[in-house]
């Protein structure tokens, strides 16, 4: 069976290449991934997918089997912007292929893992692989501006009910079992505005903020740190500040931060510290919230607050993709963890859903203007994606 998978895989290399290459073409910044779902969709179609339509915020899913086990393939498709085109060495439209790597926005983060995921489905319906499960594919968006809020969303609705869930961002074809959490937070100091010619008059807002991005920069170097997910930090990531004009004193200052936050640490803690900082006694200290409506014009309000999550190595369906990564790699897969944020936060890290990662491409790529995955990961990503629910099915079934 696994020949025949490996086969299948190799058959249609060129299949998913040219569809991760047309969702690639079409920009699809979070929020604005109308275009792309619909393609998304079409290929769902035409590879045999079930039930494939549009939940109420957005995300396009497809379905295989009606078994009692319900596995989610998670695979958001909005990417970040492009920042300087001048930049990039390719068209980040493009989907180049040059020396057997796909290049492109998303190519690695995270059009990928939809296009591999879809084919890998195909496979595994067609050699009639399906069995006591049930499969959803799921392309999520708006994963780059608030990851996990619209899967989270899916399942807190019951639109579905993952038992098990396989995220498919990179992991260099290796399975990722955590990550650390993160929250975005805001703090405003106050001033008083005056004429700079006397600045005594006044009192800065900028030199106040000063301050505490100081004992922000030395608060960095203490947090805590886990030994399998690394250590807890924050960024001072945006400053800006109001002020009647470039020759008066400012009277307020706002600073944006990013705090990754390792076993132990949650945004209320994080929030703390912050406020127990020198110079912060005054200042207001605020979790961001996200209520940009979907393409769909779904409306929502949630607090940038993504927590921490790790599954145990032991877990079966850790083991189970463990099984299939070495039954499709020919090698031993590492047991690892991402070091930037996923879905998981909302489907381990908020509803305790068991999750693991496996996906083409390496980390590094992601967010740059050497965005890429090599066709070769790929399919092996379609393979282990065609036989991982078994795999799964037959360990879950046999400990009962």
């Amino acid at each position: 069976m696994l020949d025949e998978v490996r086969e299948k895989a190799r058959a249609y290399q060129d299949d998913a290449v040219a569809f991760l290459r047309d969702i690639i073409a079409i920009p699809s910044t979070s929020t604005n991934e109308k275009a792309v779902v619909e393609r998304i969709a079409d290929e769902m179609r035409k590879v045999g997918l079930q039930d494939v339509h549009f939940a109420p915020n957005g995300c396009v899913l497809g379905r295989i089997g009606s078994g009692p086990i319900t596995i989610l393939y998670d695979s958001h498709i909005d990417t970040v912007g492009i920042g300087d085109p001048a930049a990039w060495p390719h068209d980040p439209f493009q989907g180049k292929v040059e020396n057997g790597i796909v290049y492109g926005r998303g190519a690695s983060d995270n059009k990928m893992a939809i296009a591999t995921m879809v084919h890998g489905a195909r496979i595994l319906k067609e050699l009639g692989l399906d069995g006591a499960f049930t499969l959803w594919i799921v392309g999520v968006v708006e994963e780059e501006s608030c990851d996990g809020w619209a899967v989270g969303d899916l399942i807190k609705t019951g639109h579905i009910k993952p038992d098990y869930v396989v995220i498919g961002e990179t992991t260099d074809l290796d399975i990722y079992r955590g990550h650390r959490g993160r929250c975005e937070i805001k703090v405003t100091v106050k001033g008083v505005s005056c004429h700079a010619s006397a600045p005594e008059r006044g009192n800065n807002a900028l030199y106040k903020m000063a301050r505490i991005i100081s004992g922000i920069e030395q608060l960095n170097e203490r947090l805590a740190y886990d030994e399998f997910l690394g250590k807890g930090t924050i960024v001072a990531s945006y400053l800006e500040s109001k002020t009647p004009s470039l020759n008066a004193v400012p009277d307020e200052a706002v600073l944006y931060i990013d705090r990754r936050l390792t076993v132990g640490e949650s945004a209320s803690s994080a929030m703390a510290e912050i406020k127990a900082l020198p110079g912060a006694e005054e200042a207001t200290v605020e979790l961001l919230r996200y209520s940009d409506p979907s393409w769909t014009g779904y409306e929502k309000d949630v607090p940038k607050d993504y927590p921490t999550w790790v599954l145990p190595e032991e877990h079966p369906l850790v083991q189970a993709g463990a099984e299939a990564a070495r039954n499709i790699r020919g090698t031993e897969p590492a047991i690892s963890r991402w070091v930037f944020s996923t879905d998981g936060i909302a489907t381990m890290g908020q509803l305790g859903i068991p999750t693991i990662g496996f996906g083409p491409g390496e980390e590094f790529y992601a967010h740059t203007v050497q965005d890429q995955v090599r066709i070769d990961d790929m399919v092996t990503a379609m393979a282990f994606y065609a036989v991982f629910p078994q795999i799964l099915t037959n360990r879950v079934e046999g400990s009962r």
